[in-house]
């Protein structure tokens, strides 16, 4: 009997630390896929990979998607998510707006994506975005979220779900905060358009991770690099936990990925895993 209670307990305590593994995010990364091995041997579990680099109908042929489908199908790091979705030249807002092109060119992405099994884009593309000097950001908001509803729909068709995301001011002038987005993801009001919190353009825009906890039900993806160069976790000793801590209060369990500037990915994937793992950890234990 009392063995029969200490393999009760044994297989109690597992199912509680194998419950505990499950509910703490996967960490993964923006980078490319021909780094899998080494990524793989680090120890992440997701890559992300750019839209024109491997599916984009303006820079990838019908020939090139085959052998990027061959790529990612083999990769040992399974490709999570395509970013850098709109290239800058394709405007979604100001007077130059071509919307047949740019409903053209996301439904080729979209088929593309859905082929390749990746069912996740993030929608950052500054540029595309960008307000033209002189043109009413209120009009340009309404612009965004019109081209937004019907893109969204379109997504929708093919199991794709797109992960807006906060820049900073640096980069774009135009959705430069969480709660910017958030209010457009509300406007739009498509399940197919939900948020990316990225942190560091958080920390650049001196963004409060409490917005985060206004955003709950609507996170669905997460990015980091510290605010300092955007380098790698750990090479700055920056403090992520308190946006990890207000991620765990909504409920994220999703991925944790790294988006930052290597000077070497080779000698620096596997500390910046490790310093990043340690942050989340601490934080999703309590």
């Amino acid at each position: 009997m009392r063995t029969l209670l200490t393999c009760l307990l044994f297989l109690a305590a597992s199912y509680v630390v194998a419950q505990k593994k499950t509910q703490t995010p996967e960490i993964g990364v923006v980078q490319s896929i021909e780094n899998d091995s080494l990524l793989s041997e680090v120890g992440y579990r997701w890559i992300v990979e750019s839209v024109g680099k491997m599916i984009s109908p303006r820079s990838v042929t019908d020939e090139q998607f085959k052998i990027n489908l061959t790529k990612i199908q083999s990769t040992r790091v399974p490709l999570y998510a395509f970013n850098i979705f709109i290239p800058g030249e394709l405007k979604v807002v100001g007077p130059e707006v071509n919307e047949p092109a740019i409903l053209d060119y996301v439904k080729s992405v979209f088929q593309r994506a859905h082929q390749a099994k990746v069912n996740r884009i993030i929608w950052g593309s500054g540029g595309s975005r960008r307000v033209p000097d002189g043109f009413e950001q209120t009009k340009a908001k309404q612009q965004f979220i019109s081209i937004a509803k019907k893109i969204a729909m379109l997504a929708s068709e093919y199991d794709i779900t797109l992960a807006l995301e906060n820049l900073n001011s640096t980069e774009t002038n135009f959705i430069t905060t969480v709660d910017e987005a958030l209010s457009i993801i509300k406007a739009v009001d498509h399940k197919n358009l939900r948020l990316c919190v990225d942190v560091y353009h958080m920390l650049k825009e001196g963004e409060a991770p409490e917005i985060i906890r206004k955003a709950k039900g609507y996170v669905i993806y997460c990015e980091v690099a510290e605010k300092e160069g955007r380098t790698p976790p750990g090479v700055q000793g920056e403090d992520f936990k308190p946006y990890f801590a207000a991620l765990k209060e909504i409920g994220y369990r999703d991925r944790i990925m790294i988006e930052c500037r290597w000077e070497n990915v080779n000698t620096q994937a596997a500390p910046a895993f490790n310093y990043l793992r340690r942050q989340i950890d601490e934080v999703y234990a309590r």
